[in-house]
């Protein structure tokens, strides 16, 4: 049967799941399984948006297709490349606080990660004043000019990223691709053949995935001490023009971490994010809950720094990040589109206190303060911009 190697390598996943290392809870556990069912979502819609000769943008992760500590800020897409071919990317502007493209030369496996042969934002490209561009991506010697970039060797993958600082007012723009030369014509019609393959690769790059992303924060993060966070580094795997500071945590339910970052400004970083995410790597329910909040999103104190507040009981303040059960998890900021190199001053103090302390050690407690009508509000406010965002 065609379907055969697919269900093999789902059962294969579940067993992944069931044992990873962190699994202690039934919650633990039905985030795995509902982590697993997004993987098999997205590895499907992925090996069939496989096509090098005729590539479009496809979602690459989103609230329901997890992966790779998504930034609950950013829409992610991707579009498959050959080296030896052209391709050209159309698209509108829109008014998020950044776009930007990478190319790699691969995808992500336990062992390796993909080398960036391509990385920039849309400061590098020529914008008409009407918001559109046209960028052309080929081998060498392909053309020159401005909106030109060079496929290197072993180029696989095109990635764009568009990321909201403000999730109200800002609008995402557009984006399309085709290969040079092939609008008019069509792919050839699909073969039982092909098909059946394109099951066994979904199975393969299912199992992959899952041991990939449970494989790459225990380098990245896991090393690190708990309850602390780096300094602000260039972000791995050649991102143009972002910095990123990353932790993990544990906590007791009557301990809170009050993490305290300067605003840097959107001079400096029009887009600065943090973000809770779960011990499968992916981000917390960012939709119902304030798991994540951008510079724009948050409260800022009198002295320009902004204080989160990572707690599982409620504060009643502005900045509270909400745990959602997660005793466990990772920390991670984001700096983007940033105009100047950041130094350790600009990155995160972390301090754990017990929860009946914060009203006298939490600077500007009484500013913070919001009423659970205000609370409300804000969930609402994120439920509705999650909704419009994903129809855009």
């Amino acid at each position: 049967m065609a379907t055969q190697s697919f269900a093999e390598a789902i059962a294969e996943a579940e067993r992944i799941i069931r044992s990873a290392p962190h699994v202690r809870t039934d919650q633990d556990l039905a985030e795995g399984l509902d982590y697993l069912a997004g993987s098999i979502k997205a590895t499907l819609h992925m090996v069939w948006a496989y096509d090098r000769d005729f590539p479009y943008f496809a979602t690459s992760t989103g609230p329901y297709t997890k992966l790779g500590l998504d930034n609950p800020d950013t829409l992610y897409f991707h579009a498959y490349l050959r080296d030896d071919a052209e391709y050209v990317v159309t698209g509108r502007r829109g008014s998020t606080a950044d776009l930007s493209f990478q190319v790699l030369n691969g995808d992500y496996s336990p062992s390796r990660s993909p080398d960036s042969l391509t990385a920039f934002d849309d400061r590098d490209i020529e914008i008409a004043a009407d918001g559109s561009y046209e960028l052309r991506f080929g081998p060498a010697g392909a053309g020159t000019g401005p909106n030109r970039f060079t496929l290197g060797p072993g180029a696989a993958m095109l990635i764009a990223r568009e990321v909201f600082s403000d999730w109200d007012t800002e609008r995402p723009g557009e984006i399309r691709i085709h290969r040079a030369g092939a609008l008019g014509t069509a792919p050839p019609p699909p073969t039982a053949e092909r098909m059946a393959r394109r099951y066994e690769i979904a199975g393969r790059m299912l199992v992959s995935r899952l041991r990939t992303f449970l494989a790459f924060p225990e380098r990245h993060y896991l090393t690190l001490p708990v309850n602390t966070m780096t300094e602000p580094r260039p972000t791995p795997g050649g991102l143009a023009t972002q910095y990123s500071s990353v932790g993990h945590y544990d906590l007791d339910d009557d301990q809170v971490m009050v993490i305290t970052v300067p605003v840097a400004g959107r001079a400096v970083a029009p887009y600065q994010g943090f973000q809770l995410g779960s011990m499968w790597y992916v981000s917390l329910d960012y939709i119902n809950h304030q798991t994540s909040l951008t510079a724009g999103q948050a409260r800022a104190d009198p002295d320009g720094r902004i204080r989160y507040v990572v707690s599982e009981r409620d504060p009643g303040l502005a900045n509270w990040i909400e745990r959602t059960g997660h005793r466990r998890g990772y920390l991670q900021f984001r700096w983007q589109r940033l105009t100047r190199e950041l130094k350790p001053d600009d990155g995160p103090e972390v301090e754990v206190i017990p929860f009946g302390e914060l009203a006298e050690r939490l600077p500007h407690y009484e500013r913070q303060r919001v009423t659970p009508v205000e609370w409300a509000n804000r969930i609402a406010a994120r439920q509705s911009a999650v909704a419009k965002r994903m129809l855009g």
